[in-house]
């Protein structure tokens, strides 16, 4: 009997006196998980900043044109002194721009 190492795992038994079944493995495709270049609390954060740069901007276009009501714009997520809290306290809530 003859001893070899199988790294592949491609070839039959060892023992070339074998007669069973051979058992075929089924070919698993290779998963990939794409890599991202930020994290999802920073996405989270970009997008309240784009949502909020697009809404300043409508507002600067009401605010110049002939709209009567237009309503003043809520503290930006970025301004963090309107967020301070306190240790045992739950961060105040963020308001949408809209």
């Amino acid at each position: 009997m003859t001893e070899k190492i199988d790294t592949q795992g491609m070839s039959g038994p060892v023992d070339p006196n074998y007669k069973g079944p051979v058992r075929i493995q089924p070919h698993k495709p290779l998963l990939i998980e794409p890599r991202r270049l930020h994290t999802p609390e920073m996405v989270k954060e970009l997008k309240i900043l784009m949502n909020e740069v697009l809404d300043e901007r409508e507002h600067k276009k009401r605010m110049a044109g002939a709209y009567d009501d237009v309503k003043p714009l809520p503290p930006s997520y970025f301004d963090t002194k309107n967020f301070k809290h306190g240790v045992d306290e739950e961060e105040p809530p963020y308001e949408a721009w809209q």
